[in-house]
């Protein structure tokens, strides 16, 4: 009796060389390689970290945030404080009156400034740039009549020949130019006097003769200060009718505080901008004149800060948070060109492409440092796309589909900087991005025998 063979002699496949266990490696490799690319997330941050620092530093050597705070009236008052004497030798008491000086303060009654803002391009230390600036500002206005009788003073009280005139701002030591003001045409100098206030700084006149220097019930001030500043101007709006106007070559501000600046005197553009505020007193709810001591109005403050718009640092970390789904998507396409095409692709050589896509990240970071985010991203995209596509020649042992995973990598890394360079639409472009990915990727593994 003849053996009958078996027609379907077929040799079982081992579950190490099946593909659950190629996509179970595959996935896993993935996973790891989450390792490195967290280390170049932190090596961002420390980046950026590094940059702060040696902004703080460059901007505490030439000169801080600006915040100015006057011209401010003050004139002293006289405050009695009655003690009781009893005589044992006469049996008889009487009352002595001791007189202390308190300070009353009073705000202009118009304060008008003209702010000429210049970036300062010389300060740079090592690859950083800093924002710097130098501020040459002009004030003018007017004082009123001081009102007494709201601060329920004794006109006979008032000492009016030591009233002085006080101004606050931050940033003393940056300041470059000689103080001087102009009250009803007789100048008087600033000089630098210790304040409880430990945020600012206090420059005051000599005492002078109120009554003397009145004219026509005002008297009229003018000055010049020009700064050493970096970051941001920012004033408060003592005046009873505050007005001031910015202009600065800087491109990219942001205005900000309690009041917004004029939209239809406001323009920014490549040159620079220019901005104008108008603040009344029924626009802030404080006083125009105060006994003893002034409350903190820090929160009344609006001004100017310079910025800026793309921080290469903030880039570059966007761009490492996408480096999972480049990662994911590119061991997707290799893993689908080797279920097409039955070519062996060996866990090694995933490993050797995630590394080359996790170097993409290290060269952005290290171009960025020493040119624009643009082009570093090209020069590294590039870079890494090169590699890929004549490292997969070699895997692939064929010039088709190495083409197709670098044009699918070009447009991956192309979709991702338009989605870093956008803002308002990022989510929504990101999610229709994916989604169409969803679909090509259902649509080319349609047909694989995912069985074998």
């Amino acid at each position: 009796m003849e053996q009958q063979e078996n027609p379907t002699n077929e040799v079982k496949q081992g579950f190490f060389q099946s593909t659950t266990a190629k996509m179970i490696m595959v996935g896993f490799l993935t996973l790891v390689l989450l390792i490195p690319l967290f280390f170049v997330q932190d090596l961002i941050s420390e980046r950026s970290m590094r940059q702060k620092e040696v902004t703080e530093e460059v901007s505490t050597l030439w000169g801080k945030e600006i915040n100015f705070y006057g011209p401010i009236l003050r004139i002293p008052y006289k405050t009695y404080k009655e003690t009781t004497i009893y005589d044992s030798k006469t049996k008889t008491t009487s009352i002595q009156k001791n007189s202390t000086l308190e300070y009353a303060y009073f705000f202009p009654e118009k304060l008008n400034n003209n702010s000429d803002v210049k970036k300062d391009t010389s300060l740079k230390r090592g690859i950083y740039d800093n924002i710097v600036f130098t501020a040459n500002m002009s004030f003018d206005g007017s004082f009123g009549k001081p009102n007494f009788e709201k601060l329920n003073i004794k006109e006979e009280d008032v000492v009016w020949e030591k009233a002085a005139i006080v101004v606050k701002t931050t940033n003393l030591k940056s300041i470059k130019s000689d103080l001087k003001i102009n009250l009803n045409n007789n100048s008087l100098a600033f000089e630098a006097k210790p304040d409880e206030d430990n945020y600012y700084g206090v420059l005051e006149t000599n005492n002078f003769d109120y009554k003397t220097m009145q004219k026509s019930e005002r008297i009229n001030f003018k000055f010049n200060m020009q700064y050493n500043g970096s970051k941001s101007i920012e004033f408060i709006p003592i005046g009873k009718t505050t007005a001031v106007s910015m202009n600065s070559d800087w491109d990219s501000p942001s205005f900000f505080g309690s009041f917004a600046a004029n939209n239809t005197t406001k323009k920014v553009d490549k040159k620079g901008f220019h901005a104008d505020w108008k603040v009344l007193d029924i626009n802030r709810s404080f006083s125009q004149q105060y006994a003893g001591k002034i409350p903190n109005l820090n929160e009344y403050s609006f001004g100017a800060k310079l910025i800026k718009t793309v921080d290469e640092y903030q880039q570059n970390e966007r761009a490492s948070k996408y480096g999972f789904l480049v990662i994911g998507l590119t061991f997707l396409i290799f893993f689908l060109i080797q279920s097409i095409s039955k070519i062996n692709i060996h866990i090694f050589q995933y490993s050797m492409i995630g590394l080359a896509l996790i170097m993409f990240y290290t060269l952005l970071i290290s171009i960025t440092e020493h040119s624009s985010f643009s082009l570093a991203y090209a020069i590294a995209g590039v870079s890494v796309v090169t590699l890929i596509t004549l490292y997969s020649v070699s895997i692939l042992k064929n010039r088709k589909f190495p083409m197709f995973i670098g044009a699918s990598l070009s447009v991956l890394y192309t979709f991702i900087y338009v989605i870093i360079q956008l803002e308002d639409y990022a989510l929504l472009v990101g999610s229709i991005g994916l989604f169409m990915i969803l679909a090509a990727v259902m649509y080319f593994s349609r047909k694989i025998d995912w069985g074998k």
